[in-house]
């Protein structure tokens, strides 16, 4: 119970938390001769024990530190410590937060920023590293400076998406009337609705007391996601439905950024790339572990078979030819996704 009652202090946390947080690239005076150190607060969504928090940790925190002879400290804040995905995403763009890991919350503004999260796009983690670290991970990121002023560092992995329940869906029926959490966000709701759900936004830190509450029936995020969060006490089945992967981004204050010397800059930009492909590694490595953590804490799940994964993938359809209408460049960017190797 220890991940729900972070999750529903988190909200509150969210006020007194910004209260305290210093200006962007403040500067804490050192004793000795070393001079100032930046701290570099670095905010996300993920529980404690999420890969991408451990490989936080782990990987960047640590190299940072230690590769800046002190000159860099990092400070982790977990589980939306300071507000859910919008408001540090927006702490970032204005400076009050030097770094974030969001998902795609920028594609309001940035529509290629939705790319990632199209519907049945990618076949498995392989594919997916290959498309976002390369020349079109960069083409999808181009926009997030100029309009944002948010520096892009690396790609990080929330994983392929599922929906979790408290009934079995087995079939394309029993997603009617289902009440499912999803993002805030166009096409997750287009796909929930094509689906035949009825489907509720919602900050990530209000999913446990909905689905305890019974305000809605299911959610759908990766399965380290729903261990890591606790959402299994309060659900009994897995659509290992893969309807999408969902991405995150390691991003900096570009102000902050600036601010920084070449070496900074550098020792940051790689230690995010290093800290990224840890986690990449680690969440891929974790999905039977969690799956069998899963199932011993009794839930149950249904793999879809080829008709039903067909179905579901066709349902997406309308949802493409509308993509593709409202963006020129849409359906060649598709196309040049799934002939990457």
């Amino acid at each position: 119970m220890k991940n729900r009652k972070l999750f529903g202090i988190a909200s509150s946390m969210t006020i007194a938390a910004a209260l305290l947080l210093a200006g962007c690239g403040k500067e804490e005076k050192t004793s000795g001769a070393g001079g100032a150190v930046k701290t570099i607060k670095v905010a996300h969504y993920f529980a404690e024990d999420h890969p991408q928090n451990i490989a936080l940790k782990e990987k960047f925190k640590k190299k940072v530190e230690e590769e800046s002879n002190g000159k860099l400290k990092v400070q982790i804040y977990a589980n939306s410590t300071l507000g859910a995905e919008k408001e540090f995403y927006d702490g970032v763009r204005n400076g009050t937060i030097e770094m974030g890991i969001p998902g795609l919350i920028m594609q309001a503004d940035i529509p290629k920023m939705a790319v990632p999260e199209w519907p049945f796009l990618f076949k498995d983690f392989e594919h997916v590293k290959s498309v976002l670290n390369g020349p079109i991970g960069k083409e999808l990121t181009a926009d997030l400076d100029p309009k944002h002023g948010v520096k892009p560092l690396a790609w990080s992995a929330n994983g392929f998406r599922m929906f979790s329940s408290n009934k079995p869906i087995e079939k394309m029926e029993d997603f009617k009337g289902f009440r499912v959490r999803m993002p805030n966000i166009p096409n997750y709701i287009k796909l929930g609705e094509a689906l035949g759900a009825n489907v509720s936004p919602m900050p990530i830190s209000e999913v446990f007391t909905a689905l305890e509450q019974k305000v809605v029936d299911g959610q759908d995020n990766p399965i380290a996601t729903l261990r890591q969060s606790g959402w299994y006490e309060v659900q009994s089945n897995v659509l290992e439905s893969k309807h999408m992967f969902s991405p995150n981004l390691y991003i900096i204050n570009s102000k902050f950024w600036k601010g920084l010397t070449k070496d900074q800059q550098k020792l940051i930009e790689t230690a995010s790339k290093e800290a990224a492909e840890y986690e990449f590694d680690l969440l891929e490595k974790s999905y039977e572990e969690d799956k069998k953590f899963l199932k011993d804490n009794k839930i149950k799940f249904t793999e879809p078979d080829s008709a039903f994964s067909k179905e579901m993938e066709k349902r997406a359809e309308p949802l493409y030819k509308e993509i593709f209408k409202e963006n020129d460049w849409a359906q060649d960017l598709v196309e040049r996704i799934k002939a990457e190797e």
